[in-house]
C-alpha cells in the first residue's frame, strides 16, 4: 500500500494549461475524489499519475518512488474507465485474469486471485460469461474485479459510473465504498458528480480551469467553502447568492439588498464587522431557507419575502424556485407548505449559516 504525492505539477497541451501547479498529498488508504466540472483538469491529473500522459514540470511520488519516468506497467497502479474496456471475446474470468498472464503470474495463483475477487465483488456466477450477456453494472464489477486481482498499491477510477443509471449509480457507490474499506489500499476518483464526491470520499479536491480550489473532507467543505466556486458546486440544489451590503445600524449588522435586509446574530457580526459598509456575494443553501410556518427549531432567522415561479414536489420536501425583486433563487421547505406560482411567501432564513465573500476575488470572508 502507498500513498500518493503531486508537487507543484503542471501539464500543458500547446498553449493551454490543462493541469496547473498541483500540489496534494494523498495518504496511505484514504479515498480520494477530484471533483469539478468537464475539462478543468481532474482526468489528465489521473492519466497523469498513471503514466498515460507525460508531466510537463513537477514530480510525482507513488509511497517513496518518484515515478516521473518509470512506465505505467510498472508503477503498480490499477486503473478502471468509464469505458468498461472488457474483450468481447474472452470470458470474465479470462477478462479478469489477462493482465495476471501477461505478468507470468502462477496459473493457480490466478484461479485463486480471480475467484477471490469475484467473491468479493458478488459475480462468481459469471466467470463462465462473456461480456455481451452482462448488465452494464455487472460489466462495471467485472472492470473494477481485473484491477482488484492486480493487488496494486493504488486504485485509479476514472468516471465508472458515468455509464450507470440512475438507481445502480446509487448501489455502486456503495459497493466501492465497502470495498475500500474492504481493501484497505489507496483509491483516487474522478467525476464531475458531486454527489459521489460527498457521499464516497474521505476527501475531495475540488479543480476549475486547471487550479485546485480546496481540499477537505466532505463535510467541511460543504460548511467552509473557500470561494464563490466550491460554495455553488458543491451542494444540490447548489448555493443561492445576492449581490448585498454589509449594513451596521443601531450597533446590529446587517446583510441588505435592495429587497431584504437580514440581521446578522451576534456571533456572526462578530466576525463580519470589520467589512461593514463592504459589497459583499451573500450566499445561502436551499435548505436554510424556510416557509416561516414550518420553521425547524434551532433557526436563528431573519425574515425575507420571495414570489414564488416554479414549485417541484419531491415528496419529502418541495423545492421552490423564487424571485426576490428580478433575482432568482431556490428555497427547500417543508412538504406541507402548500403555494403555487405567483404566491408571495414569508421565509425565514438561518442566518447561522450565512456565507461571505469578497466581491473581486470572489474569496470567503472571515
Amino acid at each position: 500500500m502507498a500513498g500518493v504525492v503531486y508537487k507543484h505539477v503542471y501539464k500543458k497541451f500547446g498553449n493551454v494549461t490543462a493541469v496547473n501547479d498541483l500540489n496534494i498529498e494523498i495518504a496511505d488508504k484514504e479515498f480520494l475524489v477530484f471533483v469539478g466540472p468537464s475539462g478543468c483538469g481532474k482526468t489528465t491529473s489521473l492519466r497523469l499519475l498513471a503514466g498515460l500522459e507525460e508531466i510537463t514540470s513537477g514530480d510525482i511520488f507513488i509511497g517513496d518512488r518518484l515515478v516521473n519516468d518509470v512506465p505505467p506497467k510498472d508503477r503498480d497502479i490499477a486503473m478502471v474507465f468509464q469505458s468498461y474496456a472488457l474483450y468481447p471475446h474472452m470470458t470474465v474470468f479470462d477478462n479478469m485474469a489477462f493482465g495476471l498472464k501477461l505478468r507470468k503470474t502462477p496459473k493457480d495463483e490466478i484461479v485463486r486471485r480471480v475467484k477471490n475477487a469475484a467473491e468479493v465483488l458478488g459475480i462468481e456466477m459469471l466467470l463462465d460469461r462473456k461480456p455481451k450477456q452482462l448488465s452494464g453494472g455487472q460489466r462495471q464489477r467485472v472492470a473494477v474485479g481485473r484491477a482488484i486481482v492486480r493487488q496494486p498499491k493504488v486504485f485509479l477510477f476514472d468516471e465508472p459510473l458515468s455509464n450507470l443509471d440512475a438507481k445502480l449509480r446509487v448501489q455502486t457507490r456503495s459497493e466501492l465504498s465497502k470495498l475500500h474499506k474492504r481493501l484497505a489500499t489507496t483509491f483516487i476518483y474522478v467525476t464531475h458528480d458531486q454527489v459521489e464526491a460527498m457521499t464516497m470520499a474521505t476527501r475531495i479536491a475540488v479543480i476549475r480551469d486547471g487550479i485546485l480550489q480546496q481540499v477537505a473532507p466532505p463535510q467541511e467543505l460543504y460548511d467552509h467553502p473557500t470561494n464563490v466556486f466550491v460554495a455553488g458546486f458543491i451542494g444540490s440544489p447548489s448555493m443561492n447568492f445576492f449581490d448585498a451590503t454589509l449594513v451596521e445600524q443601531d450597533g446590529k449588522l446587517f446583510v441588505s439588498s435592495d429587497t431584504f435586509r437580514l440581521q446578522l446574530p451576534e456571533d456572526q457580526a462578530k466576525i463580519f464587522k470589520k467589512y461593514k459598509g463592504q459589497e459583499v456575494i451573500f450566499g445561502i443553501r436551499p435548505e436554510d431557507i424556510h416557509a416561516r410556518p414550518y420553521l425547524p427549531s434551532g433557526v436563528v432567522s431573519a425574515e425575507m419575502k420571495g414570489e414564488v415561479d416554479v414549485t417541484e414536489l419531491m415528496g419529502n420536501e418541495i423545492f421552490l424556485y423564487m424571485l426576490t425583486g428580478k433575482k432568482p433563487f431556490i428555497a427547500r421547505v417543508d412538504p406541507r407548505v402548500r403555494v403555487t406560482a405567483g404566491d408571495v411567501v414569508d421565509l425565514s432564513v438561518n442566518m447561522k449559516n450565512v456565507h461571505l465573500f469578497d466581491t473581486k476575488t470572489e474569496k470567503a470572508l472571515k
